[in-house]
């Protein structure tokens, strides 16, 4: 080959290379300054010809309904594509997608394969659903693992869930379930290339809590200036039917309930909680709908 082709050659494959990363980074640009159409109109035809990262942008494009109507339909397909070459957040926000549109089990696959690759929500939906037995086969010291890495890579909700387990299993089901934790990868805490939206946007599934066996007493009485109020009923039998029913919480250990009158509606409060924030992640334990008030 002449020098003159060599050089042509060498200039086709350096300016091919980048052109797609150049593109998908120009998306994300035009996506920061809230250009959405222009985002999606640099995306689509890189999607199309089959680039992962604009197929999962795209995708998010859908699903957020960002310069394309709201449509979750085609977001589920793009975020297929993506997943099928092996896109952790595409898989993990695919998962998380249809396992709450009540398509447990493809949603558990999905999510199972990112939870494989350390990705911090996924690890938290399937380690809770492996602990409860929830659509996959029970084992309760892998779901710790799963939880327990998630937790140890700052999930707020996954600290939540994992302080729970604590409570529930043995020590030496602890120790089992650290040491098995340790083959499970961690996620990267920075992405390979640049998202459209934070990963956060993709919001993991509020897992069911795990199933208590026991309700072991704290160590020491909780205290605080906070409860959390579950009802308002027009007989105290009604509020503590409620409370018996809720009682064996693991989240409501060694707290009192409290009838209080207020005319003639009685209000079932239990507490104390010592932050409103404790309060407030305690309804999402309980299993029933309340809300967090100053204990009076």
């Amino acid at each position: 080959m002449s020098p003159k082709y060599l050089v042509v050659a060498l200039l086709a494959a350096v300016m091919a290379a980048p052109l797609s990363a150049q593109s998908v980074k120009a998306g994300i640009e035009a996506w920061q300054r809230a250009d959405y159409p222009a985002a999606v109109a640099i995306w689509r035809p890189l999607a199309e010809a089959g680039d992962a990262d604009a197929q999962f942008n795209l995708g998010q494009a859908y699903r957020l309904g960002r310069g394309v109507p709201l449509d979750l339909s085609a977001a589920k397909i793009w975020f297929q594509r993506a997943a099928a070459k092996g896109h952790v957040d595409a898989e993990t926000t695919l998962g998380l997608l249809v396992f709450q549109n009540g398509e447990r089990a493809e949603g558990l696959k999905w999510l199972k394969q990112a939870a494989d690759e350390g990705e911090p929500r996924a690890l938290l939906v399937y380690g809770t659903a492996l602990y409860n037995g929830d659509g996959v086969p029970q084992d309760r010291i892998r779901g710790y693992a799963y939880v327990s890495r998630a937790a140890a890579q700052g999930l707020a909700p996954a600290q939540d869930t994992l302080a729970q387990l604590d409570q529930l299993m043995s020590a030496g089901d602890r120790q089992k379930g650290i040491a098995l934790a340790r083959a499970i990868p961690s996620g990267s805490p920075v992405a390979p290339k640049p998202r459209p939206v934070k990963v956060a946007a993709a919001k993991p599934a509020t897992p069911r809590q795990p199933a208590p066996r026991t309700s072991p007493a704290p160590q020491t009485p909780p205290t605080g200036g906070w409860r959390i109020q579950l009802g308002a009923f027009s007989k105290r039998s009604m509020a503590e039917a409620l409370y018996q029913r809720i009682s064996a919480k693991p989240v409501l250990a060694g707290r009192s309930p409290n009838y209080i009158a207020a005319g003639s509606i009685i209000r079932l409060q239990v507490g104390p909680f010592q932050s409103k924030a404790a309060a407030a992640a305690a309804c999402g334990a309980v299993g029933v709908a309340c809300f967090p008030v100053p204990a009076k």
